[in-house]
């Protein structure tokens, strides 16, 4: 699934189960010392996508531990995301001369809960939910939004190390294309800073929704 939505240069690997015999490095063991075995679990799923990605790439297996944020850390040269959620675990890498950064988030395709969606939804934003809601058959597109405002953060902090606050990205779905694009509404003198290193204030990414799940990803490149 999620590389249907990645372009070539980018490797997705995914799993819809948890693996029961992947090995972490001592370095991603320690972060995960002391969770929740369903975290766990998670965890080393994910890190054996991402690993299946990074040999795609032609890069070999290294330890992706968590660094500032809980962003992955990765081997020099490969940027890339990784994520998961109930029932599915995702990792997309891309080697740096050729990409920027990469975001990737998956979500089940049901609508936020109320509280979730008042921290997330811009007023701009509840009119095109709202249009949205008319389009027939479509995804919790509350939950799309959502997904894309964290593929879109997912992308933007490696190149900033600012962390972007949900509302201040202001997100149009396009139901039909399945794109998204994101102007970014960052104040103060750090986030014009950050901004001014990612040089554009604007981000765009594509979704997919099938078989219960909402997949997102942004994928910076130079120039």
């Amino acid at each position: 699934m999620i590389s249907g939505i990645l372009p070539d240069e980018v490797c997705g690997a995914e799993a819809f189960g948890d693996t029961v015999d992947g090995v972490l490095f001592p370095e991603e063991q320690r972060a995960v010392t002391g969770v929740f075995p369903e975290r766990l679990r998670a965890f080393t799923t994910a890190r054996m996508c991402a690993r299946r990605a990074l040999a795609g790439i032609g890069v070999p297996t290294a330890p992706i531990p968590p660094g500032a944020f809980g962003a992955p850390v990765w081997p020099p040269g490969v940027v890339g995301s990784i994520t998961h959620c109930t029932g599915y675990r995702a990792a997309a890498v891309a080697l740096r001369a050729r990409v920027l950064s990469v975001g990737i988030d998956a979500e089940p395709d049901a609508p936020l809960p109320a509280d979730a969606r008042a921290a997330v939804v811009r007023p701009e934003e509840r009119v095109r939910l709202s249009a949205l809601s008319r389009v027939p058959a479509g995804p919790s597109w509350d939950r799309v939004l959502f997904s894309a405002k964290e593929s879109v953060y997912k992308a933007w902090f490696p190149l900033t190390g600012y962390p972007l606050d949900f509302g201040e990205a202001s997100l149009t779905i396009d139901p039909h294309c399945g794109t998204f694009a994101t102007r970014l509404l960052v104040t103060g003198p750090v986030g014009r800073q950050a901004a001014a290193r990612v040089g554009a204030l604007s981000f765009h990414g594509n979704w997919l929704a099938a078989d219960g799940l909402v997949l997102t990803a942004v994928v910076c490149r130079p120039g």
